[in-house]
């Protein structure tokens, strides 16, 4: 987020405090603070009274504001790279007769160039050698900043370029044609052609080459823009800065463009030592360092050295990649703490992908962590909070299988209140029921790590429950099979006393088969008898009626008048007396069937 809205006018970063120090301001520091962007550091140096504040409006593309002392910041949204912010440092006027400390000019200028990724330096008129007699703070960089911190390490001035911004050079109210030698030129070409080094020995010359030298050594990255004058009229030129651009020179204004597309396609993000990109953060470690390494060493009449400075700044930012590193790894597992519980595999998973990707966030962040002492501490913050998921997992294991558990044995301990194991057989029924549940319990997903540790736990917590019952049911099982037993035997006499009837129905089954076939036999054979008695009584009739006949045919018919009762005497008698002698045995005969019916019906 860029902090322009935070800052409709410059603020102050660096001034002398009463006792005439340098310190940084607090409203400054909490502005940066606001910055999480990549940043684009560009500071605009030069004489006073040169135009320094037109150049900084329009880098800012705002209306100028109040300019305060030694060092203004402002901080709008970069126009062209999409989440940086440019960050323009602007330091009050150079060699100011009226405050008259050029020693504190020096200290600042060595801010502004230690600070910024691109350094302007603006001046009026031509680059000869008078203006750069002007720039001695570039000659002065050397007596200033130190590289290293051992004093008994030679340090080579190509050192400095890895500490130092890009160099542009502005000249205003430029009145020359850009020939040399009757050729024309370039810009660029101007300035190089202004750095070219006089040949032969001696001071004078030493001291012609002693500014060129340095800018060519400590900027090796130069650009120059020339300006012609804005405006025609000595009064415009003291109200340049609230002009309109169409009371501007067309040939001013061009220029201008220029230098500002230059500045925002090519100033480039500010850069550590090993290319390391600044940030928020390190902007915001930077107010530290200006404010601890720099600022404080200035004060106080020392040098600065520039890898003090680096260790304080590695240090910090450090510190800052491990948080949000650790941040990174917390937030993707917040996201998995969120489906608690899993499997350790799945935990383990996870756990190596975020660890992998904070990492990497810290890499990214970090440097000159040349021991690993950062990312160890990252590692074991990082380990801290996966033992303390791996806790959590396990809790969050344990609730859930305990409830489903309680839930799985809610109805049998419904079955359990309503006495149903209380009961022969209950014990085998009960363990059908329970052994039915954890079963059902163990098919159930995403119970866990905790899953047959709590399992194992709850069952152990039911054993005097199902000892309970097993013993009841002993004791109901030993009475139910005393009761079995005498029903048995019960049952086995009703068997042979059922065996036994049986038996005698069909005994006497058999019996009156026989009875019958006997009552058949006799009857057959008096009904034979009878039918032969009676044929011999027909026969004996028949005989008889034949004789009688004859008799009767022969005159026997007086006899049988005066004999009177002599025809039925001699000849009716004989034939009833056999019929008289078989009465009583066919009424004996008669009675022994009856008898025989009746013991079969019985």
């Amino acid at each position: 987020m860029s902090c322009s809205k935070y800052m409709p006018a410059p603020v102050c970063l660096i001034e002398n405090d009463e006792n005439g120090k340098l310190h940084v301001k607090k409203e400054a520091k909490d502005i940066l603070d606001g910055i999480n962007e990549p940043v684009v550091v560009v500071s605009v140096v030069g004489l006073y009274r040169t135009g320094k504040s037109y150049l900084m409006n329009r880098l800012a593309v705002q209306q100028p504001g109040e300019r305060k002392m030694h060092l203004d910041v402002v901080c709008p949204p970069h126009p062209n790279k999409k989440g940086h912010t440019l960050v323009l440092l602007d330091t009050e006027g150079l060699g100011d007769v009226a405050k008259g400390d050029s020693k504190n000019d020096g200290w600042i200028f060595c801010l502004a160039v230690l600070l910024s990724s691109t350094l302007v330096y603006n001046s009026h008129g031509t680059i000869d050698n008078t203006a750069l007699e002007k720039l001695h703070y570039v000659a002065e960089l050397a007596e200033n900043i130190k590289i290293r911190s051992a004093e008994a390490e030679d340090e080579e001035d190509s050192e400095f370029v890895m500490f130092f911004p890009s160099f542009t050079w502005v000249v205003r109210d430029f009145t020359l044609d850009l020939e040399i030698d009757g050729k024309k030129v370039t810009d660029d070409d101007y300035l190089e052609f202004a750095l070219n080094l006089k040949k032969g020995v001696g001071r004078k010359i030493s001291d012609y080459n002693l500014p060129r030298e340095c800018i060519k050594c400590y900027f090796p990255s130069r650009k120059c823009f020339v300006f012609p004058f804005p405006v025609t009229s000595q009064e415009d030129m003291s109200r340049l800065e609230i002009l309109q651009d169409q009371d501007l020179a067309q040939r001013f204004l061009e220029v201008t463009v220029n230098f500002c597309d230059h500045m925002f396609v090519n100033s480039a993000v500010k850069r550590l030592k090993g290319g390391h990109i600044v940030t928020f953060s390190l902007i915001s470690m930077f107010k530290h360092i200006s404010d601890t390494i720099y600022v404080d060493t200035i004060s106080s009449g020392e040098v600065p050295c520039l890898d003090n400075a680096v260790v304080v700044l590695a240090n910090l930012e450090n510190q800052t990649a491990v948080q949000e590193a650790l941040k990174v790894y917390q937030r993707g597992m917040e996201e998995v703490k969120n489906t608690l519980p899993i499997s350790i595999e799945y935990l383990t998973c996870e756990h190596q992908k975020f660890s992998s990707l904070a990492i990497s966030e810290f890499t990214k962040r970090s440097f000159k962590d040349e021991n690993m002492e950062y990312l160890k501490k990252l590692e074991e913050a990082v380990y801290m909070c996966y033992a303390d998921l791996l806790e959590e997992n396990q809790m969050a294991s344990e609730r859930k299988c305990r409830d489903l558990l309680k839930d799985l044995f809610a109805d049998m301990n419904k079955r359990l209140q309503d006495g149903e194991y209380s009961q022969s057989g209950g014990y085998e029924l009960y363990k059908s029921d329970r052994d039915a549940i954890v079963e059902q319990y163990r098919r159930e997903p995403n119970k866990g790590v905790r899953a047959e540790a709590v399992l194992e736990e709850f069952l152990k917590e039911r054993e005097p429950e199902a000892n309970s019952i097993l013993c009841m049911d002993n004791k109901l099982t030993e009475n139910e099979k005393q009761m079995k037993k005498n029903e048995k035997a019960t049952l086995l006499e009703q068997k042979e006393e059922e065996e036994k009837r049986i038996e005698n129905d069909r005994m006497m089954e058999t019996e009156k088969v026989r009875h019958e076939d006997m009552v058949k036999q006799m009857q057959e054979k008096f009904n034979k008898e009878l039918e032969q008695r009676q044929h011999e009584r027909d026969r004996a009739i028949e005989s008889k009626l034949k004789e009688q006949e004859e008799m009767l045919k022969k005159g026997f018919k007086q006899k049988e008048r005066l004999s009177g009762g002599g025809i039925f005497k001699d000849y009716v008698m004989p034939f009833l007396r056999p019929l008289v002698e078989m009465v009583p045995n066919l009424l004996m005969q008669r009675s022994m069937l009856k008898s025989l019916k009746m013991g079969l019906k019985r």
